[in-house]
């Protein structure tokens, strides 16, 4: 495949031209080749690693693990334990997130089953969020 020009690479990786152009200036993506008018070029190697970028973002990674991720792509002999560690940490707290949005679905259900009738002095709804407690800590 031929060098293709920035609208290209974003078209071709599904990551749009700021986002391209930020993720060199962070250092995940190295300076592409430049035109003699200075517009940049991105190899197939560029796409790719747009790619792998676009994914680990989609499946929630933070910057710093997909620098690291990228760093262990570019050195294919090193162990996959510090790849394994990184997936394993964001496992967890996907994990964690869930466990907080479960009970905040039991929470909201609980409020909706109680206030399905009758006056808003009586309301479950605004008792509940009105109630100070239910907030510390406990869902959110």
């Amino acid at each position: 495949m031929q060098d293709v020009p920035i609208g290209e690479a974003a078209r071709h990786s599904g990551v749009k031209v700021p986002t391209i152009r930020y993720y060199e200036t962070i250092g995940l993506l190295p300076a592409p080749a430049r035109t003699e008018s200075q517009r940049r070029l991105y190899s197939e190697a560029d796409l790719k690693r747009l790619a792998f970028i676009r994914h680990a973002r989609e499946l929630g990674f933070e910057v710093d693990a997909i620098r690291t991720l990228l760093s262990l792509q570019d050195n294919p002999g090193q162990s996959c334990a510090a790849a394994d560690a990184i997936a394993k940490a964001h496992l967890h707290e996907v994990e964690r997130r869930i466990a907080k949005l479960k009970a905040l679905q039991a929470e909201l259900t609980r409020m909706v089953e109680h206030c399905a009738t009758g006056r808003v002095a009586d309301c479950q709804v605004i008792e509940t969020l009105a109630n100070e407690s239910h907030s510390h800590g406990r869902l959110i």
